[in-house]
């Protein structure tokens, strides 16, 4: 029986990104001799200017019919007078709520080709890889009440309310335990509960959780000092679970660590691992359309696709070495271009990693 991926390119560099993935997916098919079927549909700006909204119901429903989502990127500056209910990455939080995609996977791996393109030098980032177990669908993201209000005084304050329940933390803490028993041992979970009544509680129930899980080293770090310790001497980590918000800003922050944004995929999963795949870096609107953009993100995120929803690991671990094939050949974006290495276009990234795949 045919899988079915549902192919959302949305805005920006989305597009030209998400076709070079699709390159590869068709040489994949033929090599691994996969049934795999793609629909196609709008999201973000681009269903915005179409439909008025960010995400049709019919969308939606095709989404949750399909055994992943193979996702491009949302929003810019074109959309920013929209209301904040009908921005482009509500279209974006809609499918992550309303698909339950709850766990959010974000390896942070520098690839040794790439250690001078890093920021930090090349003895504390040789050999980093750190995965980051982020809360998706709770969190001040999503908490309510939130909004602005007009005070008796005339003055206007916004406001949001962030809260996780013990359900949605334990859920979280399970996928980032078992992650860790198959990686290094150790998991550190990050915080504010010095301050914040809802850390305190996943804290709390993160270290009741720990004696379930006797073969997993279990450290606690408040996110402040994570943000620091990233910089300091990222190799202490090798699995990292928080919330929602410290998650989104702890992941970009150790993006930066492997060489540039435009290298690290992400999977977002739900209790069945039907799951979206997206390049963590934006749409990058000031770039698009120009063939500059770095596909490699896109390609490494269907790679974890076929990884984790469809179970064609033989495949991933074909791309996922095509990857690294074609950065030994000393071919780089301009995103990660250097002295004595060979700049090349969109289209000619992902032509050259087909060709890694075929050979």
């Amino acid at each position: 029986m045919s899988k079915q991926i549902l192919c959302l390119p949305g805005d920006g560099i989305g597009p030209e990104i998400v076709a070079e993935a699709l390159k590869v997916l068709d040489v994949v098919k033929s090599r691994f001799g996969l049934a795999i079927e793609i629909s196609e549909g709008l999201v973000g700006g681009a269903s915005l200017d179409v439909h008025g909204v960010p995400l049709t119901d019919e969308t939606l429903a095709e989404a949750k019919k399909s055994d992943a989502i193979l996702f491009g990127s949302v929003g810019g500056p074109k959309w920013d007078d929209q209301p904040m209910m009908n921005r482009p990455e509500r279209g974006l939080l809609k499918l992550r709520s309303e698909m339950g995609l709850f766990a959010n996977l974000r390896p942070a791996m520098l690839f040794p080709q790439l250690a001078e393109a890093s920021s930090l030098k090349h003895e504390r980032v040789a050999g980093l890889d750190i995965l980051i177990v982020r809360e998706l669908t709770g969190g001040i993201y999503f908490g309510e009440p939130r909004g602005v209000r007009t005070l008796e005084s005339g003055e206007r304050e916004g406001y949001n309310t962030y809260v996780y329940r013990e359900s949605e933390i334990k859920r979280i803490a399970k996928v980032a335990f078992e992650a860790a028993q198959k990686r290094g041992g150790r998991l550190t979970s990050v915080d504010k509960s010095n301050v914040l009544e809802v850390t305190a509680l996943w804290r709390e129930i993160v270290s009741d959780m720990g004696s379930d899980y006797s073969d997993v080293e279990l450290s606690h770090m408040y996110v402040d000092n994570a943000a620091m310790q990233l910089v300091r001497e990222p190799k202490q980590f090798d699995v990292m679970v928080t919330g929602n918000m410290f998650g989104d800003i702890l992941s970009d922050c150790a993006a930066m660590l492997t060489g540039s944004i435009g290298m690290l995929p992400s999977a977002s999963l739900n209790e069945v691992n039907q799951g979206m795949y997206e390049p963590v870096h934006g749409s990058a609107p000031d770039i698009a359309g120009q063939g500059k953009a770095n596909p490699l993100a896109q390609i490494l995120s269907l790679a974890m696709l076929l990884r984790y929803s469809l179970g064609e690991i033989a495949a991933a671990d074909a791309i996922e070495k095509a990857v690294s094939d074609v950065l030994d050949q000393g071919l780089r974006t301009g995103d990660i271009a250097s002295e004595g290495c060979t700049q090349v276009s969109t289209s000619e990234m992902g032509d050259a990693v087909v060709a890694c795949l075929k050979s």
